[in-house]
């Protein structure tokens, strides 16, 4: 069996080092918040190129106490795409906002630029954006923040599945107004758990966010604001430790998987395969494929004992929790054409060689 991910393995390929943290952590005596978390917000805002680097307990949290932190709040309008994980809209909701969601580039699976200044036509009243860098590979950035700065719109960057993702060398997180991140055991960057961050470079919102994860309490311990528990515990942050040490070589060896994926997948009829912009790093989160006839590819794969997901089955906006006709004022067809073609193939650092030709050659094979 290839799997499609696998966590496991690369907690095994660091296993003397996680092993060894999380020892010092048990051994330490102090498991919430503590020097641990210090180190990794540090370590990770450094690697990243911003200021600050707040820990919090999961990707959903960040995008909820992002936009906390910036004023959205009870009503306000939010603009996001509906293609992306879920946890996307649950953060926005969370606060009280409300999404607006726009469409999507077909090549790069990201917010279409077009798209928002439709919906910013449409409704002028929208407050904030946030946007999602899928499977890898960040937005249109320049062209976001263009539309941002003429309308005067808060930005969020969704990193969950960017990593060490950029654009014209500049990395996903560092464009807007503040960058979210998810630690999910599948990501670029895992923990062995859940955890998040939220980064930015302004030090009055990094002083709200730090108090706004732990009950909006100061110094006193005195709530002056209303706050929640979202706190990124001591042993995931002395993994995320380890792992950020290695995620450039990790994001390179996805980047080599991909590149073979690309090379011998080119001539097999049928399959589009993910395009790159132009000044783009991707970081190859997912290796997502295009393909009409995707449920028989699938069955096929899965034949073979190779295992294939996909990201999404449905967009936000045709889930029951969020299909109100309000929250999707423009059109979404580039986003519902594209969850009925869209296959994941197997991707993570430590596939071999003889993985990713197997799952090539089973391709090929389809007929």
């Amino acid at each position: 069996m290839i799997p499609q991910c696998n966590p496991k393995v690369n907690y095994l390929a660091l296993k003397e080092e996680i092993d060894a943290a999380i020892q010092r952590v048990l051994e330490g005596g102090w498991y919430v918040l503590g020097g641990e978390v210090t180190g990794f917000e540090r370590e990770f805002a450094r690697w990243l190129g911003v200021r600050y680097a707040v820990g919090v307990a999961n990707g959903t949290d960040a995008i909820e106490l992002a936009l906390r932190a910036y004023g959205i709040g009870e009503g306000d309008k939010v603009a996001t795409v509906s293609h992306t994980a879920v946890a996307t809209v649950a953060g926005i909701r969370r606060c009280g906002a409300v999404p607006r969601f726009v469409d999507i580039d077909p090549g790069r699976f990201t917010m279409a630029p077009e798209s928002l200044a439709r919906l910013l036509e449409k409704e002028p009243d929208i407050r904030a954006v946030v946007v999602v860098h899928l499977y890898g590979q960040m937005a249109d950035m320049p062209a976001i923040m263009d539309l941002a700065k003429q309308h005067g719109l808060l930005v969020i960057e969704d990193c969950a599945q960017a990593h060490g993702a950029a654009l014209d060398g500049r990395r996903a997180g560092t464009w807007g107004h503040a960058g979210t991140f998810s630690f999910y055991p599948t990501k670029n960057l895992g923990a062995i758990g859940d955890g998040g961050a939220v980064v930015t470079g302004d030090a009055e919102v990094a002083k709200r966010l730090y108090a706004l994860r732990q009950y909006g309490w100061d110094e006193a311990r005195i709530s002056q604001m209303e706050g929640v528990n979202s706190r990124l515990d001591e042993l995931q942050a002395a993994i995320l430790r380890v792992k950020l040490r290695y995620l450039d070589a990790m994001n390179a060896s996805r980047a080599r998987i991909a590149q073979r994926y690309l090379e011998c997948l080119a001539q097999v009829d049928g399959i589009q395969l993910p395009s790159m912009a132009s000044g783009t790093t991707h970081v190859w989160h997912q290796f997502v494929i295009r393909i009409k006839r995707r449920d028989e590819l699938l069955a096929h794969l899965r034949s073979r004992e190779i295992g294939c997901a996909i990201h999404y089955h449905r967009a936000a906006h045709m889930m029951p929790a969020y299909a109100m006709p309000e929250y999707a004022p423009v059109s979404l067809a580039e986003t519902e054409k594209c969850v009925r073609e869209i296959l994941s193939l197997p991707m993570y650092p430590e596939l071999s060689d003889v993985q990713v030709e197997t799952v090539i050659q089973a391709i090929r094979d389809w007929r």
